[in-house]
């Protein structure tokens, strides 16, 4: 066996861990997220939020006003409870360490695939990469995904009876079928853009960064903790114009995936968001998917590079 297959495994394991670490640290920003997107919130006032599972039925009106983010936080914290912000988390965990893997897998070899036949290393292949990668994980993890959302849209007084991630799955089974776990998935394609944005802008600003540090050491390279702080803001940078420009699938997506909801499709869920809401209501939880995604983008992206590059280095 190479060294460089023995490398991959450590390399795999700490990348996982990453992301099983940020997967809890940023939960209660992903629920509070998916609340603030969704059609079941009171816009009259935030702590008349309706208890049971969403069922969609809740109307948005035209010039009403949309609860802050505290505001949605404080009526979780008094109605239902510190752990209500973590529902969803055990999906989220068993899904994190596969997606990742099947992520960075397919977009190593679309790569590789790419660069024969493209311009090596150019836009265009992070760009198919990026896409094709985010295709594939989103086909194979939104059933995992689908659950997640459902239970942190469920909303249960303290006391209440929750439902776990396994009587979740098997409640969308029974009322739904196999159909039900993929709510939504047109919408994560849609949002494949947002993929691609991010690799495309993190690929170009990491060459800049290179370069710059190359010219400034004369050639040499030196890769310590600038380097790792230069690519975490890089990947920050690359995640906040990713998801401020291709927001508006996430709102959909949740709108899709609400239990009973009259969102059907991609599209007729855009115009039902647009005409009774208006154009603001597709930047609903906007603030806390950004202080939940960039650092946690950060972190894997940088993390991952850095690990990378000190395994090539103990090869040598």
């Amino acid at each position: 066996m190479s060294l460089g297959k023995q490398c991959e495994k450590p390399v795999k394991s700490l990348r996982r861990c990453g992301g099983t670490v940020g997967a809890i640290v940023t939960c209660p920003l992903e629920v509070l997220k998916t609340r603030l997107q969704s059609s079941g919130i009171s816009l009259r006032s935030v702590f008349q939020v309706q208890l049971g599972t969403v069922n969609g039925t809740g109307v948005i009106r035209p010039g009403s006003v949309t609860p802050g983010l505290l505001e949605v936080l404080r009526s979780i914290l008094e109605k239902e409870g510190p752990k209500s912000l973590f529902r969803g988390l055990g999906p989220n965990l068993v899904g994190v360490a596969p997606s990742r893997a099947i992520y960075f897998a397919a977009y190593s070899k679309s790569k590789e695939t790419f660069n024969s036949v493209l311009v090596p290393n150019s836009g265009w292949v992070h760009m198919c990469s990026a896409g094709i990668a985010a295709f594939v994980t989103n086909s194979l993890m939104n059933p995992i995904w689908m659950v997640k959302t459902r239970m942190q849209l469920e909303r249960k007084a303290r006391g209440e009876k929750r439902m776990n991630a396994l009587q979740c799955g098997r409640y969308v089974y029974r009322t739904e079928g196999v159909r039900g776990f993929y709510r939504g998935l047109t919408a994560s394609y849609a949002g494949i853009s947002e993929t691609v944005i991010c690799f495309v802008i993190y690929e170009s600003l990491k060459k800049r960064l290179a370069e710059t540090r190359y010219a400034s050491s004369s050639g040499e390279a030196d890769r310590g903790a600038c380097d790792f702080l230069g690519l975490m803001m890089v990947a920050a940078c690359a995640s906040d114009c990713a998801s401020c420009i291709a927001y508006p699938h996430e709102v959909i997506r949740t709108r899709l995936r609400e239990e009973g909801s009259k969102y059907k499709h991609f599209f007729q869920t855009m115009r039902l968001v647009m005409v009774e809401e208006g154009p603001a209501a597709f930047y609903r939880g906007l603030v806390p998917q950004l202080f939940r995604q960039i650092p946690n983008t950060a972190i894997v992206l940088s993390t991952y590079e850095l690990i990378v590059y000190l395994l090539a280095e103990r090869a040598q």
